[in-house]
């Protein structure tokens, strides 16, 4: 008897990546089609399952060996429903998305936010396996988060738990931020905000310094950029990255007070500074929280990358369908 697949899917901006899992975690199969945003992103539907059924085919197998399809959209979704109340870099707007879906490929699909299954994957196979309380935070162009509470991701009355770029760190004077607010988490600790932040000291007040230099060389720079600068003891970069991760530990230790984590895993593209993102970030995170919360709390860099969404979408449909 075959082992049965679960289809995951994780829809980005400008490519969807698709997977057939085993039960166990194993690819069978990955790739990835373009994300097709014309018209609102109508089309969307219509690819996933075109792209589906083709790859089903080239296996060797049929729609039998498909227990159903895990997706992981930006945006904000009801849950219960597959509805994407908005995705706006998608273009989708009160779209029956879960509906669609099963309309053109004929199977089962669960859907949930992109940050959410991104954090199931780490649970599932990642750096936080064997850890049923977790808290997963992605500092990408925006800041997402997944909430995971006795193995199950917290979704809130109206699927909006684990919004934490949206928590506001800076009270009064902040950057305006996407959302409509201003002084979010994602307005400083984003890849994005770092490099704002750099981008406004190098401005206001011109350094004799590494990352100054490279500016001048380049005339731009990259979060990378700032973290590697930092790593070499520049004076500018690490002023920034102590305020960055200073913002960024200090809203953790307060989300944590509320669900006490055991781990708190950091992925996304800033998570590749290692331990250069992680020593201030465990220091100020040791500052703000109580010690029975940071004594119990382990915080780690992701391990599974650009994997982590297709798999925590595939183990939805694993365990949900």
């Amino acid at each position: 008897m075959m082992d049965m697949w679960n289809v995951g899917v994780d829809i980005g901006g400008t490519t969807i990546k698709l997977a057939f899992v085993t039960d166990d975690g194993l690819f069978v199969d990955k790739w990835e089609i373009p994300t097709n945003t014309s018209e609102n992103g109508k089309h969307i539907a219509k690819d996933i399952s075109y792209s589906i059924h083709t790859k089903i085919k080239e296996n060797g197998h049929s729609l039998d060996h498909v227990r159903g399809i895990g997706l992981g959209a930006p945006g904000f979704i009801e849950m219960s429903t597959g509805f994407i109340y908005q995705a706006v870099n998608i273009g989708w707007k009160d779209y029956a998305l879960k509906e669609e879906l099963e309309h053109e490929t004929g199977l089962p699909v669960i859907i949930d936010n992109d940050a959410n299954i991104a954090a199931i994957g780490e649970m599932w196979l990642g750096a936080g396996k064997g850890s049923k309380d977790l808290l997963c935070v992605t500092l990408g162009t925006g800041v997402g988060g997944g909430v995971i509470a006795g193995g199950e991701v917290v979704h809130g009355i109206t699927g909006m738990a684990g919004e934490i770029g949206h928590i506001t760190v800076i009270p009064e004077g902040g950057s305006p931020c996407n959302c409509g607010k201003t002084g979010c988490l994602e307005t400083v600790s984003s890849a994005t905000g770092i490099r704002r932040l750099a981008l406004e000291a190098l401005n206001s007040r011109p350094s004799l310094g590494l990352l100054q230099t490279m500016y001048e060389e380049n005339g731009d720079i990259s979060t990378a950029d700032i973290f590697n600068c930092a790593k070499e003891q520049d004076a500018l970069s690490l002023r920034i990255v102590e305020k960055a991760t200073f913002y960024l530990g200090f809203a953790l230790a307060n989300i944590s007070m509320a669900n006490n984590p055991e781990k708190i895993v950091i992925g996304g593209g800033v998570s590749r500074a290692g331990e250069t993102l992680l020593e201030p970030v465990k220091r100020y995170f040791k500052q703000y929280a109580l010690p029975r919360v940071y004594e119990a709390t382990d915080i780690v860099i992701a391990t599974l990358g650009n994997d982590a969404g297709i798999l925590g979408a595939a183990w939805l449909a694993k365990n949900k369908l």
